[in-house]
């Protein structure tokens, strides 16, 4: 595919993908710093006084079991492994027992964080409430890479999104590759700050940096698909990653490969954008379930860039709709720039 074309739906069975009636393993995702998220309705906020609001839902969160839902509700299978601390992650742990989302939860001696989502209906905003989370010390994040050693077999591919708690070192994420690694599987990291800078000493196969994390590999705002290609040639030649993809908001994204980079441009959106909250997320789910199926990294994110769009149509966290993820996908257009 060269020049600027639409993404065909690929036929089940061709190329790389697997026959839908084969079994695909699932997809084992980690969170480290998991949360509790609450969402209020109100219908403006109030500068003084009480702003009166309305629950509209209560949902286990974080990174890695956000991407398990996701997998999820595009029709795959996924295993959340997560602590979770006191009254809260007994919260979340009865919250994923009652949605149906299969998990592995590790008992830790401080709360799980609890994150607030605040939407004003008058003026369709949100706004994200999230405190830094629990304390880990040294034998509990030893504890979390010996349940990853368990889990991982059997595992194609492992997710790890999401913060980390204070008490582990930014070398944590690190540790997680080599025994992804060691293990025989494919590791899809997302993950920001110095974590992400420490996690660079080990090569995995898929990175997935916002505009906004790539900007301090830049060393400059990252805007264009010009800057995210700097971005992800910087870590393709440090050995990072295999797959880089920087994600540029309603641009779409850029994928990038030791055989070329790949322009991904968001579609045309059917309404109106309402919350890139759980876009990441939500494009992380796809792109690994569709490597999972056997799809190959430019389809992939293809496939991704079309559920972050599905996902920015839906408010505050709430889940995006599987039927209009799989509708944008095929407006999802692919460019190859001259020398890629």
């Amino acid at each position: 595919m060269s020049g600027d074309e639409a993404f065909p739906p690929p036929a089940a069975g061709t190329g790389r993908r697997r026959p839908r009636s084969q079994a695909v393993p699932p997809i084992l995702t980690l969170t480290v710093n998991p949360t509790v998220d609450i969402c209020f309705e109100v219908d403006r906020l109030a500068d003084v006084g009480k702003s009166r609001a309305r629950v509209r839902f209560v949902a286990a969160g974080g990174g890695g079991i956000n991407v398990a839902r996701g997998v999820s509700r595009l029709g795959g299978r996924a295993i959340a492994l997560h602590t979770a601390g006191r009254e809260v992650g007994r919260r979340l742990n009865r919250l994923l027992d009652e949605e149906g989302v299969d998990h592995l939860s590790l008992e830790i001696a401080h709360e799980t964080r609890e994150a607030v989502v605040l939407f004003e209906s008058q003026t369709r905003r949100s706004f994200h409430i999230v405190p830094p989370g629990p304390r880990l010390d040294d034998r509990e994040g030893r504890r979390v890479l010996e349940a990853l050693e368990r889990a991982v077999a059997g595992h194609e591919y492992v997710v790890v999104s999401g913060s980390l708690p204070g008490g582990l070192p930014d070398t944590f994420y690190g540790a997680v590759a080599r025994r992804v690694k060691e293990a025989g599987s494919r590791l899809v990291l997302d993950t920001s700050g110095r974590a992400l800078r420490e996690s660079l000493l080990e090569g995995v196969f898929l990175r997935r940096c916002n505009n906004h994390e790539a900007a301090g590999f830049a060393g400059k705002a990252v805007r264009t698909f010009d800057d995210a290609r700097a971005v992800n040639e910087y870590l393709l030649a440090a050995g990072a990653t295999e797959v880089a993809v920087t994600t540029l908001g309603e641009l779409g994204a850029l994928c990038s490969t030791r055989h070329g980079h790949t322009e991904l441009r968001a579609p045309s959106l059917p309404g109106e954008p309402l919350s890139d909250a759980g876009a990441g997320d939500a494009m992380v789910a796809a792109v690994t379930l569709r490597l999972a199926t056997g799809g190959d990294p430019v389809e992939a994110c293809a496939f991704g860039v079309a559920t972050a769009a599905a996902a920015v149509l839906t408010p505050d966290t709430e889940p995006f709709d599987r039927e209009v993820a799989e509708s944008l996908y095929p407006a999802v257009r692919v460019v190859r720039p001259a020398g890629s």
